[in-house]
């Protein structure tokens, strides 16, 4: 029960970072098409990156390599 629970917990964690990181992409893209700070974003794009990694972590502990 409490491993159902677990993984219905980091789906939901994967679902939030998934929307961060598009609502990132959709704000770096209207930065850049407003001729932003590029130091700002940079700082944006360092963190759509971050978040990246930590979505393809997350789902990999949630659906295991085949060659595991």
């Amino acid at each position: 029960m409490q491993d159902n629970q677990d993984e219905v917990k980091r789906r939901m964690m994967l679902g939030r970072l998934r929307l961060e990181h598009g609502d990132l992409d959709m704000a770096i893209s209207a930065m850049a098409a407003q001729r932003c700070d590029p130091l700002s974003i940079q700082r944006l794009k360092k963190r759509k990156l971050e978040l990246k990694d930590r979505i393809e972590k997350l789902a990999s502990s949630i659906i295991p390599d085949a060659t595991a």
